[in-house]
Formats: structure tokens, C-alpha cells, sequence
């Protein structure tokens, strides 16, 4: 089968090959066989594959293959899984190695692809909806029972797009931050009941201060971080949190410089590869329930920059990075 793999951190055109690997084994008892038809690029799947600030670069004796959400069609089962049959079309995550043609996946990570869904939204249906609940759990808790404004970096983002119907929806008083004033322009036309906010403008702070009645924001949600932590800090009211769930930011800060202590501010971080270990098997099910409505009911939600064949890669993995790219890139794979 084709896969993706790269065997040392680095930066993922200069490390990320397209390789013939062994097939993976049969499913086990509990197990399904699929056969993958398309899945994101994540900047958490390039991030996986470059290294985490702050953690050292590695090389690997085995070969990793990127990837922990995809959709495909079950090629086989194992015993005793009663729910799922083959040639079934579903999605998955988180099983590593999606970026490849062929993955064994526990049948509990597996999760019917509704009626009517495309292949494209299935492929997105659950990290993204997954995150998008993750954040509205964690400004929840911030907020400790009084709601108060709320600032997303990375607005323009698929996930950003989602916390924002979700703030319609919920009535929450969100701020949107995007990069560029065509960025900004975009969104207020897609939203027009939420403030939007462009970094690019002098006086972006001030803009914010003012959509956030002059207290400043009580949660910030942050996909950028970096260099721009700082300042997302100083947009906060004294006492309140900053979430942040993403590094898509250059440079970094220092977190002395912060003011933490005398403004009792929180910095916490939050990251959808901890929904399994943070939800329950009941939790679990009803989150994956939303997600599978989300993509049936608002499917204009999962928005698809492109599709790219596993062998385009580097091409793909470019046009992810691409600056105003909107929606999600795609490696996709034929059927058989």
C-alpha cells in the first residue's frame, strides 16, 4: 500500500516521503480493516511531523506515517463487531497512520458516515466538530458561571468558523481576529452579527477594547500563539484566561513578561488528543453524535480548500500553509 511516512522531525517538505509499506495485518477481535479514501492536513498533523516547540528533534528507527482522522470504506472485520460491516463508508480518530491506505482501527474509534454526508465533509466530520466542543467546555469553565466576552485568534480558521455559528447560536459575545482586512471582510459578510478584527490594522487593540465594552475579554482563544501571546494577554480583563489550543504563530513569549501574578490571569492549554482520555464512553458517544448531525445538517461548515492525490503531498502540505487559504486541504486516495 502507499503511505506518507518520514523517519526524523524536520520540516515536512524536506522529510515527508511517499513510500510502499507492508500491508497492515488482518483486524483482531474488536477491529475493522479500512481502506482509506481521503484525509486532513491538520497543522496539528504537521506539527506532529516538524516537533513541538520546546521538545527536542528526533529521528526514528521505524518509519512514522502522519495522520489521526480520515474517512474510508471497511474492507473486513474482526470478530465479534456486531455494529459495522463491510463495505460500510465511515470516519475515524484518532488512529494513527492515516495518511496511508490502509489502517486496523479498534471499531469503538469508528463511526458511520450518515446518509447524504459526501466523502469530503465525512473526512472532516469529527476533529473539528471534537475541538469546537473541547473550547465551549473550557471557556465554560473559565467563565465559572458569568459570561463575559470572548476573543478567537485564527477566526478565519475551519475551527474558527465553527466557534463562531456556535457563538450565534449560544448568544456568546465573540470577537473575531483574523490577519489580514480582506480576511476581515470575508467573515463580517459570512457573519454579520459578530465583530471582526483585523491584526493588520494600527489600531486592532484598541478595536478590540471598544467590542468588548471597554472591559477587555474574559477568555481568549488562541490558535496562533507565539509572538502574539503577549499581546493576546493584554487584551484580557484582570482575572481572566487565555486558552490556547493551537501554534500557528512564528517567535515566542516569554511568560515572566506575561503579568500573570498581579492580574491573576490563567494560561492554560487545551488539545483535542485529550477527548478520549478526558470523556467518558458516554460523553464520547453524544460528542460524536453532534459531530455526525453537525455534517448532515450544516455541511457548508466542513469547508474543503482542495483535494490532493497521497502522491501530491508536497503540493498539499504547501497549500495548507498557504496565507487566506479557506477551508481544509485534503489527501485522497482511489478506492481500490
Amino acid at each position: 500500500m502507499r503511505a506518507i511516512a518520514y523517519d526524523r522531525h524536520g520540516r515536512a517538505g524536506q522529510v515527508l516521503r511517499l513510500s510502499e509499506q507492508p500491508a497492515p495485518a488482518g483486524p483482531a477481535a474488536g477491529q475493522v480493516r479500512v481502506r482509506v479514501l481521503s484525509r486532513p492536513v491538520h497543522p496539528g498533523d504537521l506539527a506532529g511531523v516538524e516537533g513541538f516547540p520546546g521538545v527536542p528533534r528526533q529521528r526514528f528507527a521505524t518509519p512514522r506515517i502522519p495522520g489521526l482522522e480520515g474517512m474510508g470504506v471497511i474492507e473486513t472485520v474482526g470478530d465479534g463487531v456486531r455494529e459495522l460491516r463491510a463495505g460500510q463508508r465511515v470516519a475515524f480518530f484518532p488512529v494513527p497512520g492515516a495518511w496511508s491506505e490502509l489502517v486496523t482501527v479498534p471499531a469503538d474509534l469508528v463511526v458511520p458516515v450518515p446518509e447524504g454526508v459526501g466523502d469530503e465533509t465525512a473526512a472532516l466530520m469529527l476533529v473539528n466538530p471534537l475541538t469546537l466542543l473541547s473550547l465551549l467546555r473550557a471557556v465554560e469553565d473559565a467563565q465559572h458561571g458569568q459570561a463575559g466576552p470572548v476573543v478567537q485568534t485564527a477566526a478565519g480558521s475551519s475551527v474558527g468558523k465553527l466557534v463562531g455559528a456556535a457563538a450565534l447560536r449560544h448568544g456568546i459575545p465573540l470577537v473575531n481576529l483574523v490577519r489580514s482586512a480582506t480576511g476581515a471582510q470575508a467573515l463580517r459578510q459570512r457573519f454579520p452579527g459578530l465583530p471582526t478584527i483585523s491584526t493588520a490594522d494600527a489600531d486592532w487593540r484598541t478595536q478590540v477594547k471598544d467590542a468588548t465594552g471597554g472591559r477587555g475579554a474574559q477568555v481568549v482563544l488562541d490558535a496562533v500563539g507565539g509572538s502574539l501571546t503577549g499581546e493576546l494577554a493584554g487584551l484580557l480583563a484582570d482575572g481572566g484566561t487565555l486558552i490556547a489550543y493551537g501554534g500557528l504563530g512564528l517567535g515566542s513569549t516569554p511568560l515572566e513578561s506575561l503579568a500573570l501574578t498581579p492580574r491573576a490571569l490563567t494560561v492554560r492549554g487545551t488539545s483535542v488528543l485529550q477527548w478520549t482520555a478526558s470523556c467518558t464512553p458516554g460523553e464520547r458517544a453524544e460528542d460524536v453524535a453532534f459531530a455526525a448531525r453537525l455534517a448532515a445538517t450544516a455541511p457548508e461548515l466542513f469547508e474543503v480548500a482542495a483535494g490532493y492525490d497521497l502522491a501530491d503531498f508536497a503540493q498539499a502540505v504547501d497549500h495548507a500553509r498557504r496565507p487566506g487559504k479557506s477551508g481544509t486541504v485534503l489527501l485522497t486516495s482511489p478506492a481500490s
